[in-house]
């Protein structure tokens, strides 16, 4: 990350009229600009006393609750070290070994492990129209236990990932391409290509593709959705898209096209993503446990995915953007062709160029997701910046 100017980073956070005091982080789009740059600035603001060996703690104790309901690297150990750096405990919640196994109600469990429980994280993407809905019940369940005088304080919620948004990973991603084009006002008209791309797998959450049109298209850029035929994304969710474009001044394309999506482009997003037809069959089988439907479906979607082996971010393709050096980027593990597969989203000359640059990408999520933990659970972000600034508490003496 670039080295910001504290001074004027946190008189530009004062002059936000944000409102994530108490607030649930669930869908970008759901937020105003101001709340979406105060995010910003205080994850840039928390790396940059980290840098300097500041202490972050603003808790002396509390628990994290980690509630990954499917696989996860980068984004859980993001929200754990986000947690560490706050001065934040951090409990999983294994839904194997807990109660919920046998038939504990959603409303007791989220009461259950909230009465010192400062921030809940959930990840819930496998099942479509249904992660987001679960994120609300935990919120409701929440609500009324406070309400009701169970709960101390009600614990704040953030999306790790669920069916419709993937703030945590597209926010890191903004703020990514901040630091490289020096501001949020010179991403306005860059093109971004955000592009379906061959994977040798099926089942991919449509979060991440999702996350990025709905949020890229509020900062007026250039934002360029490219898939085959059939592996649309949820139409509510690409119409929001254009209405942000339509509102922000940028542009908002969608295309059969990924030479189309990449010519001229500044960033390129090449993703693989199970078609929106398919997560709704997918749902419905799993959720009947229809182990057999599921291997037919399976087999049905391979065979569809490998007719467009052609999607995939070569040399070739990288030589149409804008001076043949577009920015690569992808939320990871990539499908990288040769490595982690015979063949997929990325070729290897290619990933081996950005290598660094995604890994760094990957880097800001820590930041993000902490920044979100402190807006929810403090009403005057930069008064605790500021105070943490000050006292200069070491964080290694």
């Amino acid at each position: 990350m670039a080295h910001i100017n504290y001074t004027e980073t946190i008189e530009q956070l004062k002059r936000l009229n944000s409102n994530l005091f108490g607030k649930d982080f669930l869908i970008t789009w759901q937020k105003s600009d101001d709340d979406l740059k105060q995010i910003l600035y205080v994850a840039e603001l928390l790396r940059y006393l980290r840098d300097n060996n500041i202490s972050t703690r603003c808790f002396d104790s509390g628990l994290a609750i980690s509630n990954f309901r499917d696989n996860s690297t980068r984004t859980r150990f993001s929200f754990a070290s986000a947690c560490n750096l706050l001065g934040l405990e951090v409990q999983d919640l294994d839904e194997s070994t807990s109660q919920i196994a046998h038939g504990e109600t959603v409303r007791e469990t989220a009461n259950m492990i909230s009465f010192l429980t400062e921030i809940i994280g959930i990840r819930d993407d496998m099942f479509l129209g249904a992660g987001h809905t679960y994120m609300l019940e935990v919120g409701e369940a929440l609500n009324d236990g406070f309400a009701n005088g169970v709960l101390p304080q009600r614990p704040g919620i953030v999306n790790l990932q669920c069916d419709i948004d993937h703030p945590t990973q597209s926010m890191a991603d903004l703020l990514h391409l901040k630091t490289t084009f020096g501001s949020l006002e010179n991403l306005r008209g860059k093109k971004i290509a955000m592009t379906w791309a061959y994977s040798p797998s099926y089942g991919k959450p449509l979060s991440v593709p999702q996350g990025i049109i709905g949020l890229m298209t509020r900062f007026g850029m250039d934002v360029s959705l490219a898939y085959p035929e059939g592996y649309g994304l949820i139409p509510d969710v690409v119409e929001t898209a254009a209405k942000n474009a339509a509102q922000s001044g940028g542009k908002f394309n969608v295309s059969n096209s990924m030479e189309e999506a990449f010519e001229n482009a500044d960033i390129v997003y090449p993703k693989s993503w199970a078609p929106y037809h398919v997560m709704q069959r997918r749902t419905d089988l799993l959720r009947n446990k229809n182990v057999e439907g599921l291997k037919i479906l399976e087999k049905e979607c391979l065979a569809q995915n490998a007719n467009y082996k052609n999607w995939e971010c070569d040399a070739a393709k990288m030589k149409l953007t804008k001076s043949g050096n577009a920015l690569y980027m992808h939320c990871l593990p990539a499908d990288i062709s040769g490595v982690s597969c015979a063949q997929g989203e990325v070729s290897n000359e290619v990933f081996e160029k950005y290598r660094i640059p995604t890994y760094v990408e990957a880097g800001y999520k820590p930041y993000i997701i902490a920044s979100m933990i402190l807006n929810n659970k403090f009403k005057n972000a930069s008064e605790i910046i500021e105070k943490l600034h000050s006292q200069k508490n070491k964080r290694v003496v």
